[in-house]
Formats: structure tokens, sequence, C-alpha cells
């Protein structure tokens, strides 16, 4: 095996030590605060990693900055997950609700009430990356979401592809799981998002040189 080889196998065991080693910190980080109160500041802290990656950065410890990352979005971010789960149990009650009543009238609501799980459901891809990618409030972040999945529906089937084919190779062979399952997932929902990450930045941009030659 010549050099090159060498360098490859070992770039590519590198990898893949990292995500699992990745997903094994979020399964422990989400058992540290007691699965309730540690999934969200785990995922988050995940998120901002992943994000990293993304981005072409590798020169920082990877426990480090996920330790650091679970403390300072703890609070924060378990707010998110208690709105996240608000709006989900009442969207699951209504479907509940509509689906075991034989009133016509509550009959009708049923299709609209699966378009807008459906917009919700799909929203949920974008939250953790504009978590991290983006300083702002929360109730911005889920207004935000709604909106990216709607003005990127190529890159949301894009994402929805590469998850499904995740979920079924994680089906036919389960012992990958504890190691990769959130780890790629949060990847590939990262890596996602970062193209229309850049499509905004790259609209931001170009509107403010416009103004800027407009204001000279």
């Amino acid at each position: 095996m010549d050099s090159s080889s060498m360098r490859g196998f070992y770039k590519i065991s590198e990898w893949i030590m990292n995500f699992a080693y990745l997903n094994i910190l979020w399964i422990a980080f989400t058992l540290l605060g007691l699965v309730l109160f540690g999934i969200f500041p785990a995922t988050v802290s995940l998120f901002i990693i992943v994000r990293k990656w993304v981005q072409g950065q590798r020169d920082f410890q990877i426990t480090k900055l996920f330790w650091n990352s679970f403390k300072k979005e703890f609070l924060k971010s378990n707010l998110l997950g208690l709105i996240l789960v608000v709006i989900g149990g009442i969207l699951y009650t209504d479907f509940l609700f509509v689906r075991g009543n034989d009133v016509h009238l509550v009959q009708y609501t049923y299709y609209p009430l699966l378009i807008i799980i459906a917009i919700f459901t799909l929203a949920l891809l974008y939250v953790f990356p504009i978590y991290v990618h983006f300083e702002t409030k929360l109730m911005h972040i889920l207004k935000n979401s709604v909106l990216l999945m709607i003005m990127s529906p190529l890159i949301t089937i894009m994402m929805v592809t590469f998850i499904l084919i995740l979920y079924h190779i994680l089906r036919l062979i389960p012992g990958l799981t504890p190691l990769f399952s959130a780890s790629l997932l949060a990847y590939i929902i990262m890596w996602s998002s970062h193209f229309v990450f850049q499509k905004i930045g790259r609209y931001t941009n170009t509107n403010n040189q416009e103004t800027s030659g407009q204001l000279n």
C-alpha cells in the first residue's frame, strides 16, 4: 500500500472514529441530563461540532467543546425543547381528536391538520442548524425554520432523502445505531442546511453591495 493510500485509509478511519465518539458523547450527555433535561443541550452541542466539521474546521478538542457547549446552552436549549414538545403535543392531541371524531365539521379539518403537522415536522430539521448558526431569539428560530423549509424545497427533499437512506442502513445493520445514528443524522442535516445558509449569505452580500452602490 503506497503512502497516498495509507493517508486516505487513515483519514477515513479518523472520520469513523470521530463520528462514533461524538455519538457516544451525545448518548452520555443525554443520560447525564436524565434524558429529559439532557437531550436538547446534548443535541445542540452535537450540532455545534458537526457545524465546524461541515465548515472544514478540525483543530479543536471534541470533548472540551461538547462539554462547554452543553453547559452554556443548557437552559436556552431546554426552553426551546419545551416549546417544541408543547407544540408537538398539541398537534398530536388535535390529530387524535380529529381522527377519532365522527362529526363532519371536525372531519373537514383532518387534511389541513395533516399539512400543518407535515410543515412542523419538516421545519424541525432546520431548528438546530439555525440555533447553532445564527444568534437569534427562540421564537425567531421557529419562524425562520418554517421559512427556510418553504423557501428551500429541493434542499429539504435532499435532506429527507439522505435521512431515509440512513434510516434503512441502520435498520439493516442495527449494531451501527449506538455508534453513528445521532452523529450521522446531525451531519446530514447540518451539511444540507449549510447550502441554504450559503445562499442566504450570498443574497445578503449582494444586497449590501447594491445598497452601498446606491449610497455612493
